[in-house]
């Protein structure tokens, strides 16, 4: 059975609602999708989605407890 919280992350964001959330700028974004690294992303004919599980799971992946972790992981990319 599903439940309304599962529901709520499968929420379509739009580019500007997901840079948004991110505090990010749509820019980021478009050059993301480009070259990757970015958050998983839906096309939805021209149209681009950000599916909000995608985005906290994204978030999740990216979370450090140093700098010396972030450096470490952008090393081994």
């Amino acid at each position: 059975m599903t439940s309304i919280h599962d529901t709520a992350h499968d929420v379509l964001l739009t580019e500007a609602q997901a840079a948004d959330f991110l505090s990010l700028s749509m820019r980021t974004l478009q050059a993301w999708r480009v070259r990757g690294g970015g958050p998983l992303f839906v096309r939805c004919g021209r149209a681009v989605r950000y599916r909000l599980r995608d985005v906290l799971a994204w978030i999740d992946a990216k979370t450090v407890t140093s700098t010396t972790e972030a450096d470490a992981r952008e090393a081994g990319r």
